[in-house]
């Protein structure tokens, strides 16, 4: 079921391209919108450059961020390449502004619904997370500038009209994901279960973060219980519930937002 989603959102990723973006030279943010920039300028399919730029990429999140994640990751991969080359590229309208404002938003929805459920949509996400872990910089913060490259050189290539465009499109599709996925940056998670142990371990494997563990019980049973607690990115949050119920499909998870972190948040 929740491969199924990632093709959906996948698919409505490739509307939002397609129909409203790539018929205007307007990109979008991260590996997709170079891979737009490339099939513009280029004889080359948009989908197949997409896979193409997106694989390297993929082998280095497979030794870096685990396999499930990485999985999900080329299972959207590869269906938006599909969906990029099968569906036609045609302008629902020659408006500039509205094809930039619902390119955004429809690209936004699709890849809001992949984090929910892969974790990442690949692309330039795997970099940010990785250097991310190893740096006091945000995945935000390293996106953004990542995404600033981009239209930095949408400007140069076409037009700094083009590139304002595309600065509009990339800002609606951060903030449409932000309102699917989470609107807060870190957060804080409290994991109650009785397998602290095996998950604490691969946590600190798989993560990267620090986490406080706290003995209780259940009020009810009065069973031994370990809390455990941590600070992370909203990238991070899948994951870290994919290891939690590889070793108890009965943890309490509880997430909740951090508004500010006084201390060393990334820890090598």
């Amino acid at each position: 079921m929740k491969n199924l989603i990632v093709v959906v959102g996948s698919l409505i990723i490739a509307f939002g391209f397609n129909l409203f973006l790539v018929p205007q030279g307007i990109l979008s943010g991260g590996i997709s919108g170079i891979a737009i920039l490339l099939g513009i300028i280029t004889p080359f399919d948009t989908g197949l450059l997409n896979f193409v730029l997106n694989l390297p990429l993929l082998i280095l999140g497979y030794f870096k961020l685990g396999k499930k994640i990485t999985i999900s990751t080329l299972i959207c991969v590869f269906s938006l390449s599909v969906f990029l080359s099968v569906i036609p590229v045609v302008a629902v309208t020659d408006n500039m502004l509205l094809s930039t404002i619902f390119g955004g938003i429809i690209s936004g929805l699709g890849v809001g619904i992949i984090l929910k459920y892969a974790g990442t949509s690949g692309g330039l996400d795997i970099i940010a997370i990785i250097i991310s872990r190893t740096s006091n910089i945000s995945v935000g913060l390293l996106l953004t500038g990542m995404n600033g490259i981009i239209v930095l050189v949408s400007g140069a290539v076409f037009s700094w009209e083009i590139a304002l465009y595309t600065l509009l499109s990339i800002y609606l599709t951060g903030k449409m994901i932000d309102t699917i996925y989470t609107n807060h940056e870190k957060l804080t998670m409290q994991i109650v279960t009785t397998k602290g142990d095996l998950i604490r371990t691969d946590l600190l494997q798989y993560i990267y973060r620090g986490v406080t563990i706290t003995d209780g019980y259940g009020g009810y049973t009065g069973e031994k219980k370990q809390i455990l607690m941590m600070v992370v990115t909203r990238y991070e949050t899948m994951q870290i519930k994919q290891i939690v119920r590889k070793h108890d499909e009965h943890a309490f998870i509880n997430i909740f937002e951090t508004i500010e972190v006084d201390g060393n948040f990334a820890r090598n």
